[in-house]
């Protein structure tokens, strides 16, 4: 197990510290916003171009990050499925497979997932706590890293920098999303609409309650809209500026 230093350096005329990852979060919604039903079946928003769409983005990013709730119920192999696109990634200088990450308050990991089984290197980002649950049973299959008493995201960008990390791909599931949005972490949001319904209450949705910064007023710019099939896919920048809106004279 390792432990993510304090941050320093940059306020006492040293140079600045690196940028940190540029952070993607992807998901895939219903109409109502919705990642899946409340069913024990994992319900499949993207079709098949939308798949291949995501798979181009793996391939392009450094690491991909899911917390431990999303790996527990869909058992994912977080992996990049094309051959042609693992060839170019290992043709130019990197390994075969993305980092592959997941994030856990409370250290509960089940060693035997297919997530720890497949693709190449591994982290777990986990609270002191966490680390003590955890204990040896992911011993020579993930590294596991400790973030202190609370999961801060910061910290956890901070050291995938020092890792040399630049591109991190945000795959979900609630949690995670609304946890990079809250602390302002993220960088562009991909956003593929399925038209689907699901009105179920106890079913997760794209983000949860949260202090957003801006709140409702801050306006997102959005860059593409793009349709694969029957799925409509928006990407916006999270930090960019955008025009001011100004209310029709009703």
């Amino acid at each position: 197990m390792s432990e993510v230093p304090a941050a320093s350096g940059g306020g006492d005329g040293s140079a600045a510290p690196p940028r940190r990852p540029r952070v993607l979060l992807s998901v895939a919604t219903s109409l109502d916003g919705y990642i899946d039903d409340a069913s024990a079946q994992r319900l499949l928003l993207s079709n098949s171009a939308d798949f291949d769409e995501i798979d181009r983005l793996r391939a392009e990013s450094d690491a991909i990050l899911i917390g431990a709730g999303t790996l527990r119920i869909d058992n994912p192999r977080l992996l990049v499925n094309s051959a042609e696109r693992r060839a170019t990634r290992v043709a130019s200088g990197r390994q075969e497979y993305p980092v592959k990450i997941t994030v856990t308050a409370s250290g509960e990991l089940d060693p035997a997932l297919r997530f720890w089984h497949t693709g190449g290197a591994k982290i777990v980002y986990t609270t002191t706590a966490g680390a003590v649950r955890l204990g040896d049973r992911l011993a020579g299959t993930a590294e596991v890293v400790c973030l202190g008493d609370r999961l801060d995201l910061a910290a956890l960008l901070d050291d995938l920098t020092a890792r040399d990390i630049h591109r991190l791909m945000v795959e979900g599931g609630t949690g995670m999303h609304t946890a990079f949005l809250a602390a302002d972490l993220v960088d562009e949001i991909r956003l593929a609409i399925a038209p689907i319904l699901v009105g179920d209450a106890a079913a997760p949705r794209f983000v949860g309650p949260a202090l957003f910064p801006g709140g409702p007023q801050r306006r997102l710019h959005l860059t593409g809209v793009e349709q694969l099939g029957d799925v409509a896919v928006m990407n916006y920048l999270v930090g960019a500026p955008t025009d001011p809106v100004h209310p029709p004279d009703l």
